[in-house]
């Protein structure tokens, strides 16, 4: 067995699950968690929700769901370089999406803006509302019940008012301390992967060209090596060796940054992470060049007029499905319409943020298209 750090999370040390469950036989209680990701409803509906292209655009850009693999690829190399719980990462790499609107961040958005007034809608706190409550697969316990070091890690940013309500989970968030390592890489990685896959994303679609990315320093200069070293090779191929070298890069400045900052802080216990400032970072140098690359994609591509068009038929979907189900709940399914009984619009922002980008267009022309009915 590989041997962990001492700020590293112990599986056999863990705060526990809200609901006592016995010990798995042959996993430790963060691959458990991981397989409880995997085989759940929202993970697998994250196939069918926008990245940044609507889904039935085209069958090579990303969605949420493999935006989540590659996140947990990223976060579990980088664990195992820095000796750290590669399961808990990829368990929390894989769950922090789960929560997510159709439409990507135009759909969160729309719903955001129609619960004003109702306690809002963030899908980050969605995606844990998934694990903790809307999941339904167990006898015993609404949710997955996963373990408190998932539940943290998933849980990126939350206001204070809010934390005080969720309990020990958003006690960091009040305290001002901070959360594992593990749920630190998670962050980072998350984005150089949707950084990166946009970049690939943008170009397939012929919305941002490789002339306009040499403006970018972080692209130009790799992009620059890699027609050094394959002359011959097809632009398709140099910017899929421009884009790896990238990551590469990014992963080796985060691991090495990371690595100094634990040696100089020399932290001996998950509870000293927790106490100090947060730990996992890229060098300043290389975070001003993330820095212009996000920049860059959007202004060029996630303000397109195209990527716009789409964004404002997904936020005209949202408000649509919500005012409809807000005004009668009775056209919601009837699993909802009793939740709705306790509280209609967190009921609704439940079922709308749980679609697919096609379920919720098809809800859509069932609702307001007359040759639908």
């Amino acid at each position: 067995m590989r041997r962990l750090a001492p700020y590293a999370v112990d599986s056999a040390a863990s705060a526990g699950r809200r609901h006592p469950e016995p010990l798995a036989e042959g996993r430790s209680e963060f691959q458990r968690d991981r397989d409880r990701v995997i085989h759940s409803s929202a993970f697998r509906r994250l196939e069918y929700k926008t990245q940044v292209f609507v889904n039935h655009e085209g069958d090579l850009f990303r969605t949420r769901l493999t935006h989540s693999i590659e996140v947990a690829q990223l976060t579990r190399s980088i664990a195992r370089r820095l000796d750290l719980d590669e399961d808990l990462a990829e368990a929390i790499a894989l769950a922090h999406d789960l929560g997510h609107t159709p439409f990507g961040h135009a759909g969160q958005d729309a719903l955001n803006e129609c619960m004003r007034g109702y306690g809002g809608f963030e899908h980050n706190l969605q995606s844990l509302r998934v694990v903790d409550i809307l999941e339904e697969r167990y006898g015993a316990f609404d949710g997955l019940n996963l373990t408190f070091e998932t539940r943290e890690g998933i849980l990126k940013h939350c206001q204070p008012d809010i934390a005080v309500t969720l309990g020990e989970v958003g006690r960091r968030f009040i305290d001002g301390t901070q959360p594992s390592l593990e749920a630190q890489i998670t962050n980072l990685a998350d984005e150089i992967a949707y950084n990166n896959h946009d970049i690939d994303d943008g170009l397939r679609s012929g919305l941002i060209s490789v002339d306009q990315l040499e403006q970018v320093p972080l692209f130009k200069r790799h992009f620059d090596e890699a027609c050094t070293l394959f002359p011959a090779a097809g632009e398709r191929r140099r910017v899929n060796e421009t884009i790896r070298r990238m990551i590469n890069t990014l992963v080796s400045d985060l691991v090495g940054t990371t690595a100094a900052a634990l040696a100089s802080v020399g932290p001996r216990h998950i509870d000293d992470v927790r106490q100090a400032p947060a730990l996992v970072a890229h060098s300043d140098s290389v975070s001003h060049e993330s820095l212009v690359l996000k920049r860059f994609l959007r202004d060029n591509l996630y303000q397109h007029y195209r990527v716009q068009r789409m964004s404002a038929k997904g936020r005209r979907v949202v408000a649509d499905l919500f005012a409809a189900f807000m005004g009668d709940p009775r056209l919601l399914p009837p699993q909802y319409q009793a939740k709705a009984d306790v509280d209609r619009a967190r009921a609704v922002a439940d079922y709308i943020s749980g679609m697919t980008d096609r379920y919720a267009m098809r809800e859509h022309r069932r609702l307001f298209a007359i040759e639908d009915i």
